[in-house]
């Protein structure tokens, strides 16, 4: 079998997530990880596959057939993307949704002067959850439709409380309000405010004499984060946090509810995750994503696509006629 030969561009969780996926899927081989850190000081868990500086990556044009994106959002991916789009077939995972539209048009510039493909926001939110409100919508015209997150690990909110002058450590779980989901499962339609979907727990270990009122009074106050939220803080000890807390869970639901025909016939449409480990999961999302991109390529199409834009069957190791005899 010729094997899909696949570029790993950043080695943190999702990049170690990729990396253990390939190893599930005996169509793909990982090639190379690219780093800007020393890539003496980088070890991965393939053998065969060598580590490189991210300077040195069009020296391997010719050897990779996808290059997998494991950047950041904020400020990593918006260079990154387009720039690598350039000389090689892309996926991603760029998560800042109100970002999506400008991040697709600059990887789309770049890939189609390239020639290549790049699919973008690969994941599971955006990505598998975008694929399922777009269903449920599409089926249910006449409706509403809900996202809750958790309960789980959000690494930006864990990141933002590390930030604050005093924590040591910190983790910070999202957590769906149930009562708001049974709301909703009814078929009511509620409207419902951030507030009344989601929790937030925070654990927080603090250096040694810092002000612990300060510090959750920091965490319950911050704008975009936790301040339209109902927020709890627990101070734990670092062996504490170490034990029960070094984990990445999340998961979530799409709930769409809506009615058809003239007597108001109710439905619900519910999709849900609950994941042991969020890059994990979200690098198998990417590595099924790269057979796709990999054979847009060979069918010479260029340019940026989502996952909106993608066939189901593009993703899977099997035939159409495999897939029809087994799955449809």
């Amino acid at each position: 079998m010729e094997k899909i030969r696949i570029g790993i561009v950043g080695y943190g969780n999702i990049g170690r997530g990729v990396e253990q996926s390939i190893k599930r899927n005996d169509d793909m081989e990982l090639k190379a990880v690219f780093t800007r850190r020393d890539p003496a000081g980088v070890s991965i868990q393939t053998e065969g596959a060598v580590v490189k500086h991210f300077d040195d990556m069009e020296a391997m044009k010719n050897e990779i057939d996808v290059m997998i994106l494991c950047g950041g959002s904020a400020t990593d991916l918006p260079v990154i993307g387009p720039k690598v789009a350039a000389s090689f077939n892309t996926i991603d995972s760029f998560d800042t949704h109100a970002r999506i539209p400008e991040y697709f048009a600059s990887v789309d510039k770049a890939a189609k002067e390239g020639g290549n493909i790049g699919i973008i926001s690969v994941g599971w939110d955006p990505g598998m959850f975008s694929l399922n409100r777009l269903y449920a919508e599409s089926i249910l015209v006449q409706g509403s439709t809900y996202t809750f997150w958790g309960k789980g690990v959000s690494q930006g909110h864990s990141d933002a409380i590390r930030r604050i002058e005093g924590v040591k450590n910190a983790i910070q779980y999202t957590v769906p309000i149930e009562s708001a989901m049974e709301q909703v499962r009814s078929g009511s339609e509620p409207t419902l405010t951030t507030r009344e979907k989601h929790l937030r727990e925070c654990y927080v270990v603090a250096e040694e004499g810092a002000d612990k009122a300060a510090i959750e009074k920091a965490i319950k106050t911050m704008p975009n984060y936790f301040d339209e939220y109902d927020t709890t803080v627990n101070f734990i000890s670092e062996e504490e946090l170490k034990a029960h807390h070094s984990k990445m869970p999340h998961g979530g639901f799409v709930i769409r509810t809506g009615e058809t025909g003239c007597e108001g016939n109710k439905h619900v449409i519910e999709y849900s995750l609950k994941l042991d480990s969020n890059p994990e999961f979200t690098g198998s999302v990417l590595v099924a994503y790269a057979r796709a991109a990999y054979r847009l390529s060979k069918k010479g199409e260029s340019g940026a696509r989502s996952v909106f834009d993608i066939a189901p069957a593009m993703l899977s190791q099997k035939t159409p006629e495999e897939l029809r005899a087994s799955m449809l």
